[in-house]
């Protein structure tokens, strides 16, 4: 017992050793998508009849939710942890970070040059030209927080933004199994809308303010890339998330009431 134990040691030291952060946490988050992916495949098809009746691309799509939902619970979790409780981020904002923070960021990463990789492979199947963009600038934002330790509270900051992935996939998992006319699609889409509102848009208020006040007088500390991805970060997720179909379309059915047949549908109890 006390060779595994000292094995575990010497492993978790490297794995966590500084200059080797950014390479293991990178391969750790595509290892989880791997992971979530085989899951949600194997759950879904052994539990779920209308799995077997999608199409080979829908599968793939299927599968691939589940995956972005698992990362984005992890990463959510995270940055609320590190933004809000954790005293990692005391002192300057914009230049503090340490191993979790980098690890974390190391680990979204993972996922989102895996879920790149996936999209450019079946493209456009699983997301146009927006979803590229999006990935890639994603991408540079956390690769240059995560390797110059700069910006990586805003950074998560901004990443409280994919609390509302999970109802997003959700969604998308009730209207492919044919049940766009149950509760649960209602009460997801509602969920989805509350969430939306208070994480998202008090994540970006408060990156926005915060920015506002510590990081443009520190133009000359840091590096011109540095201040440009995190001034602007913020602004980019907010254009992507207006543009981003599946979110403005879920807010419009819920909140407008747009879609009258999903409404007339419903039985008494829901209306």
């Amino acid at each position: 017992m006390k060779s595994y134990s000292y094995q575990t040691e010497v492993l978790k030291d490297y794995l966590l050793a500084d200059e080797v952060i950014p390479y293991t946490s990178i391969l750790c988050g595509i290892f989880m998508c791997k992971m979530a992916y085989d899951l949600t495949h194997l759950v879904s098809s052994a539990n779920l009849k209308s799995y077997a009746s999608l199409t080979k691309i829908q599968r793939i799509e299927w599968n691939n939710r589940g995956m972005s939902s698992s990362h984005a619970i992890f990463i959510t979790t995270m940055s609320l942890y590190l933004v809000f409780f954790s005293d990692h981020f005391k002192g300057p904002s914009m230049l503090r970070s340490s191993n979790i923070s980098t690890f974390s960021l190391g680990v979204s990463a993972g996922y989102f040059l895996t879920d790149l990789a996936t999209i450019l492979w079946l493209y456009p199947s699983l997301g146009g030209l927006e979803y590229v963009l999006h990935h890639s600038l994603s991408l540079c934002a956390l690769s240059y927080a995560m390797l110059t330790g700069e910006g990586q509270m805003y950074t998560f900051m901004v990443l409280i933004s994919e609390s509302t992935t999970p109802g997003i996939n959700m969604r998308w998992f009730l209207e492919t199994a044919g049940l766009k006319r149950s509760g649960a699609y209602l009460i997801n889409g509602v969920v989805m809308v509350f969430a939306w509102l208070s994480d998202t848009v008090v994540a970006y208020i408060i990156a926005f303010i915060d920015v506002a006040l510590h990081v443009f007088g520190l133009s000359q500390t840091i590096h011109y890339l540095g201040y440009f991805l995190t001034g602007m970060q913020p602004l980019l997720r907010v254009c992507f998330h207006v543009h981003d179909p599946s979110t403005l379309s879920c807010i419009m059915e819920q909140v407008c009431c747009l879609d009258k047949e999903f409404y007339t549908a419903l039985p008494p109890s829901f209306t």
